[in-house]
């Protein structure tokens, strides 16, 4: 089954390469789910946000390239509403050659052009380029690491399991995200900044950011073996508390 015929599984707490995060079926979501299931309020009433926050957002995902679309989608998101980027996901696909990497890398002036003039998606040359010089970054980080998977799970080893109470609970950024940031950044990556990680981490699942209400965050937080062998790297606090973070990029590179 090719990767755009394919759906979450929202009866399952982890990446299945047999189904993709777009949520076509928005609506059977909808009716799948009790209207007595109580969601984080984000979720509100749009059909297709609904979908993403109930099959996608906090599964744990170790697909390679799930997890660069979703890199690429949450830089275009920044300054926007997430829901104006859900609405415009299959455009993404479609124009962005199936979230094929070494695809895009090879997007020349005529490509740049094509997607400037494509209303289909956020037409912000910044956000395009960036883009394009991310898919290089990516397939170097791939090549380096053995796969883009194995390099960005080692941030967090395992998904953290948070506590939130209320909406207002979440951080905009973490120790984590900050070092993520920083080594993306090292490494070429653009629109990459600590908050854009951050909410890069929760819909990836490398924390569950679920409020304790919501019906989703006891189904996550289920025990699992999410990377065999591999553990949470040391990270310090400094003076700014959860939004600063020391140490510096070989933390996380292999030598």
């Amino acid at each position: 089954m090719s990767r755009d015929q394919s759906v979450l599984d929202p009866n399952v707490n982890s990446f299945n390469s047999n189904y993709s995060p777009i949520a076509r079926d928005s609506e059977r979501h909808l009716m799948r789910t009790s209207v007595a299931n109580k969601r984080c309020a984000w979720a509100g009433e749009n059909a297709l946000n609904v979908a993403y926050h109930d099959a996608e957002w906090g599964v744990p995902s170790h697909d390679d390239q799930h997890l660069f679309e979703m890199l690429i989608l949450e830089g275009a998101q920044a300054g926007l509403n997430w829901v104006t980027i859900l609405g415009k996901r299959e455009n993404y696909r479609r124009a962005f050659a199936n979230w094929d990497a070494k695809k895009i890398a090879r997007f020349g002036e005529k490509d740049f052009a094509r997607l400037m003039a494509d209303a289909g998606i956020v037409r912000n040359r910044l956000k395009i380029s960036a883009a394009i010089d991310n898919a290089k970054a990516f397939l170097k980080v791939q090549r380096e690491f053995g796969s883009f998977d194995q390099y960005i799970w080692q941030f967090v080893g395992a998904p953290i399991q948070n506590k939130r109470a209320t909406l207002r609970d979440v951080p905009a950024s973490t120790p984590e995200s900050d070092a993520m940031s920083r080594d993306l950044k090292k490494s070429g990556f653009r629109f990459v900044g600590t908050t854009i990680c951050y909410a890069y981490m929760q819909a990836t699942g490398m924390v569950n950011d679920h409020i304790v209400s919501c019906f989703r965050h006891a189904e996550l937080a289920q025990p699992r073996a999410d990377i065999a062998g591999s553990q949470p790297l040391s990270c310090s606090q400094d003076n700014h508390g959860t939004h600063g973070r020391h140490g510096n990029r070989t933390q996380y590179r292999q030598e």
